[in-house]
Parts: C-alpha cells; structure tokens; sequence
C-alpha cells in the first residue's frame, strides 16, 4: 500500500512539474470503483440468517455495531450498515441477499454471511460484482480450498473468511478420537448442507488416514426429528463413537435418541461447532457430548486496529444473546474496514475505494493481530488461526462453550 500511495503522488507531482494545473484524476480498476460523496457514508453491509438462527445473528451484529464504533471515520466518513440481509441460512436465501446488495453500487464490502449455505449462493453473485466479503462463521472447505493449494468447488474470488477452515476441525476431531479416545470405530451423519457435509467428509478421511474406520456415514434432513433410521444403521455398525457436525435442532434430536437406542447408550458422541449453541448446551440430553469448535480462550489478545482486548469487550460479549462468533466478527469487520482505509484515495473531495485493490489488500494480510489471533490471509480467502478445541460439556448449567473445560487443542 506504501508503495501504491508513493507511485500516486510521485506521478501527481511529475504532472505539477510539467506544468499541469489539475490533480492526477483517479482510474478505477476493472472491477470498478465505489465513489464517495463528501458528507456521506462508506456503506458496509452484512448478511445474517435472521429467520433460523437469530440469537447467532444478535450476537454477530452486536459485535459488527462495536467494531464500527469503535474504529470510526474512515477519512472522515462514517461507516453504515443498512439493513441486515436475511439469507435463512440457504443457498437460495444467501444468493437472493446477494443479488439485493449487489444492486447498490455504493456498496463496499459484505460481513457476512454467517451459515456456509448461504454462502455457496452468495459466493458468485458477490464475486462476480466485484465486492468483497469476509465471514466470521462459515466452515466449510468448498468455499475455500482443500489447503494443499486447490480451490474447492465454491470458491470465488473476493470472498474470505476469519473462522477457520473445516478441515482443521474434521483433523482435530479425528486425532481426539483416535489418539487421545483410542477409538477405532467411528460412524458420521450429515444433512447434506455444504458445511455438515464437508465436515463428515473430511472427519471420514482424517480418521481413516490415522488407521482408524469409518464404519457407517448417514443422513438426515433438515427438520428431521425421527432419527431412527440412522440410529440403526449405526447400531448394526457397533460404532466406538459418533461426530455429528449437525446443526443444534438435528443435533439435539439425534443425541437424546442416541442415548436411548438399544446397543448405543455408551457410544461417545462428539458433535460440530454448529451445535454449540445456547439452546443446545442447556438440554439435560447435552450433557456428557464431546464438542469441537473454534478456540474460544483468547487470553489478553488485543484487536491491534482498535486497541481493545478481551477484558475491554468482555462485558458486550457477556450481553450477547449466544456468544458464539462474537469476537470473530469483532475481527472480521476490524479487517474489512482496515483494508478499506488503506485502498481510499482521496480526491476532489471524493473518496474512491477501488474494487480491486480492495480484494488484494484484504488477500495480503500478514500477522493481522485481532482478538482471535494473528491472522494471515491465504490465496483462496481463508484467513482463520485453524485452532481447535475440544470441549466436555458435564453441566447443562452452562450455556457458553467457553465456560467448558478443553479436553484437547489442535493447531496446524
């Protein structure tokens, strides 16, 4: 950026010398530039699944408000977020959302959004209008790469993420199982979703890889309540355990019955970080399930462009309706409004934030220093830590996965 600012002003300068009256006019990338008025707003916005998952999306849009505020101007502009975007965590809710933003030129950049299938419809709508996203939940592999240097399936550029690969997650859970449970049998379920897919798949390979076996993988649907039918495949399988990265409903459902279904009552169950939630960890059935999940004790860390750290926000983190993601999209939006600040040329009074240098600025992130960690930003958009903790959740009491105690930490 140091280096784009010296070239702008050494060729405004050539041009003064040559006996030019006006300012080097700005030229905007191919991807086109977003042109803002003196007196008026950067607009920001984000995209939530109000509808299905709200207490997430509370918490997530109360750490957005915070970041903004405490960042502040950008050259002397506020920022504003309109109104959040419901996707209802689906493909079709997250590619609709995405066409409505997409509409308004004006628009900057997305947070958002916070389920993986909604980003698979988002994804290429966003891309293809040249803006940039950032999410603080989406898990899933296909949105970025498999992490040996291949883009996965619905990757688009301009999109990236502060939460961490799932494929970290999957090899976490796999090393638990297999070297710390000395479980040798697994058995995985999935709804299909892009990211409960993704995770059981790359659990099934992890754990085969380490000498264990996948006896058995299942489905179910969303809004299933009846989870016999994959019960009894498990039970005919004699699994040592079961990972179930479902979400809380489907999750919840497939735990109380598990415990209650002849030949799996002492099976250990571990599910994904999706079904970490309040109303997950408050169900009496909840209690004695593993849980991975995201590392969620961040020590003194400080968010290193608004000086906060994790004491000063404790009290916000603590009135948010389900805590989870929080501080990830405290980070996310610290992130985004950075490389915002960094691309703006000022000019004539305008502010013009190129939609190109946007992307690359936010894609060269190095040791960004926020309240989850040093993140560092990959060529597929994938910017997270990749720590993993597994939790044990023994009192249903506690509703906040980061009260519980770790019984194991992943890191790359």
């Amino acid at each position: 950026m140091a280096n784009r600012v010296f070239h702008v002003a050494f060729l405004a300068a050539l041009a003064a010398g040559c006996g030019e009256d006006k300012p080097l006019g700005f030229e905007a990338g191919p991807l086109g530039a977003v042109e803002v008025d003196t007196g008026a707003a950067v607009q920001v916005r984000i995209m939530l699944p109000l509808t299905s998952l709200q207490n997430i999306s509370e918490s997530i849009q109360k750490a957005i408000e915070l970041a903004i505020e405490d960042y502040g101007p950008i050259h002397g502009r506020t920022v504003s977020l309109g109104q959040p975007v419901d996707t209802m965590c689906s493909s079709d809710g997250g590619s609709e959302g995405a066409r409505q933003i997409a509409a308004d030129p004006q628009v900057v950049g997305v947070i958002g959004p916070a389920c993986s299938e909604a980003s698979v419809g988002a994804s290429p709508v966003l891309s293809a209008a040249g803006l940039s996203t950032i999410s603080p939940a989406n898990a899933s592999p296909d949105l970025t790469s498999d992490l040996a240097g291949n883009p996965g399936p619905d990757y688009h550029p301009g999109y990236f993420r502060v939460y961490s690969n799932g494929l970290y997650q999957a090899q976490a859970v796999a090393h638990f199982a297999y070297l710390k449970l000395d479980l040798r049998r697994m058995a995985t379920i999935h709804d299909g979703d892009s990211v409960t897919h993704g995770l059981a798949t790359a659990f099934a390979n992890a754990f085969s890889m380490l000498g264990g076996e996948v006896v058995a993988i299942a489905t179910v649907s969303k809004g299933d309540t009846d989870m016999s039918t994959a019960l009894a495949d498990f039970a005919a399988a004699e699994p040592d355990g079961i990972f179930l990265p479902l979400f809380a409903a489907e999750g919840y459902h497939l735990v109380s019955q598990a415990k209650a279904f002849d030949g799996l009552e002492e099976v250990t169950l571990i599910a994904g970080s999706a079904t970490s939630t309040q109303e997950f960890l408050g169900q009496p059935e909840s209690e004695g399930v593993y849980l991975s999940g995201h590392d969620s004790h961040f020590g003194s860390n400080v968010n290193q462009v608004t000086g906060k750290d994790v004491n000063a926000l404790s009290a916000e983190y603590q009135a948010a309706t389900d805590a989870n993601f929080f501080f990830h999209a405290y980070d996310a939006t610290t992130l985004l409004l950075s490389a915002v600040e960094s691309v703006a040329v000022e000019e004539d009074g305008k502010l013009y934030i190129d939609r190109v240098a946007l992307r690359e600025e936010i894609r060269a992130t190095t040791g960004f220093q926020g309240i989850i960690g040093t993140l560092t930003c990959d060529e597929f958009g994938d910017c997270g830590t990749g720590r993993v903790n597994i939790y044990y959740h023994t009192d249903s009491s506690i509703t906040d996965v980061a009260q519980l105690p770790v019984e194991y930490q992943f890191a790359p």
